[in-house]
């Protein structure tokens, strides 16, 4: 019996020693070891989008590795690490590109989307296409579409929310602020500063910043009212969501009025400026509404705007 618990012992401090090597060692410091291994690359994959600023944050000790400018986890806005149904899953979103992108005017790779991530949301850098983490992260996103079954698609459809519809009316950015103050600060401040981890030497968020310096900048989706809408009614409160198509409306809007990150030469985006989205909250346009409908609605005339621009461009 003594022979088995010390052989029994000695088996389990290398699978715990091991486990300790795979986790401080390959996964923090040492990427550029995993893309020999598909299970590596998915891991470590996973890893960069749960863990962000621990790997790859301002606050990295090596500078090489720092690519965001805030302390955001892509998993903030892609929920259980975009493994959620319906909130900005990443299920599936290997099939959707390349594909034509108006914002740039041209073909739209998987890479080029995950930097616009980088560089918009992050408020960081782009990833080298040949980069470890590059790799990583597209190794999790085809791993993700390889698990995306038909038993999952039912999943997505059992806990789909409601359809957003934007009310007809312009956001309400008091009522926001209001809103804000009863259903949201208590887990992202009301400063909207967040809630940061207490654990490890470089700390993320439990509750991510929604504005400030250290959230997502003026270039980025959720920065536009008609993409933070949806996804605040269809997530928020997390737990217990059950804003109205109003209340998530005015939240949003009174967020997105909040100070935060400037990104530069917006003016460069949707070089047709006919296909601009409604809702991007920077000039120039190439319509008679002024900045502030872009921003805040209501975005019912301006859709019918284009719609008429388009159907005389036939």
């Amino acid at each position: 019996m003594g022979d088995i618990v010390a052989v029994c012992c000695v088996v389990g401090a290398f699978v715990i020693g091991a486990s300790l090597f795979l986790e401080k060692g390959i996964f923090q410091t040492s990427p550029d070891s995993l893309v020999s291994a598909d299970v590596g690359r998915e891991r470590y994959g996973y890893r960069l989008i749960a863990k962000t600023p621990e790997l790859m944050g301002p606050d990295v000790p090596d500078p090489s590795l720092r690519y965001t400018g805030n302390r955001l986890s892509c998993g903030s806005c892609h929920l259980h690490e975009g493994d959620d149904p319906v909130a900005l899953s990443l299920n599936g979103a290997i099939h959707n590109y390349p594909k034509f992108s108006a914002r740039t005017a041209a073909i739209r790779t998987l890479e080029i989307r995950i930097n616009e991530c980088m560089t918009r949301s992050m408020n960081g850098k782009p990833l080298p296409d040949d980069s470890p983490q590059m790799i990583a992260i597209k190794a999790w996103v085809r791993d993700m579409a390889a698990r995306d079954t038909a038993a999952s698609e039912g999943e997505r459809k059992a806990v789909e929310p409601a359809k957003f519809h934007a009310p007809d009316r312009a956001a309400n950015v008091t009522a926001g602020k209001r809103i804000f103050e009863e259903r949201c600060a208590t887990c992202h401040g009301y400063d909207g500063a967040g809630r940061l981890a207490d654990t490890g030497p470089i700390h993320g968020y439990v509750f991510p910043a929604l504005w400030g310096p250290d959230s997502f900048n003026t270039g980025a989706g959720m920065h536009r009212l008609l993409t933070a809408a949806p996804f605040i009614k269809a997530r928020m409160p997390l737990g217990d969501p059950d804003l109205t198509d109003d209340e998530a409306y005015d939240v949003a809007a009174y967020v997105n009025a909040k100070p935060r990150p400037e990104m530069a030469n917006l003016e460069a985006d949707f070089p047709d400026k006919r296909t601009k989205l409604i809702d991007a909250p920077y000039p120039p346009y190439v319509d008679p509404f002024p900045i502030e409908q872009h921003r805040l609605g209501p975005f019912q005339p301006i859709e019918a705007y284009y719609k008429n621009l388009r159907a005389s461009a036939k």
